[in-house]
């Protein structure tokens, strides 16, 4: 079995769209639904579709609950992909730091949603 994506509900189409691609990820196609519900499927460059952002009309927000903890990417240096996020108004939860004397610099952000996502320093 290989996993093949990854998929969460949005409240806004464009401002989540401009997120992810600030992070790196490519929107390849959307899908109109028959309930009105949209699907964007979002990839890093070089991989397939590995984030799906349904839009549900009519939605105002979700309850991210205590259950999602967060999706993980990598970066080759952390430093440099804060600046450029910032310059974006994207900022860290807290600036970058290990876990364990030797393992990667990580850090948080949360995009429009309220969702966490970590970027891991390294080639993943």
């Amino acid at each position: 079995m290989t996993l093949i994506h990854t998929c969460y509900r949005i409240v806004d189409i464009d401002e989540s769209v401009a997120f992810y691609e600030a992070l790196g990820f490519e929107e390849r196609h959307r899908m109109a639904l028959p309930d009105g519900a949209t699907n964007v499927f979002l990839g890093t460059p070089g991989d397939s579709d590995r984030l799906e952002l349904t839009y549900n009309p009519g939605v105002e927000s979700y309850e991210i609950g205590t259950g999602y903890g967060h999706i993980a990417i990598t970066t080759p240096d952390i430093d440099v992909t804060l600046a450029d996020l910032g310059t974006r108004g994207i900022s860290p939860e807290r600036a970058p730091y290990t876990v364990s004397a030797d393992g990667p610099r990580i850090c948080f952000v949360r995009d429009p949603n309220g969702y966490r996502i970590e970027i891991v320093e390294g080639t993943g």
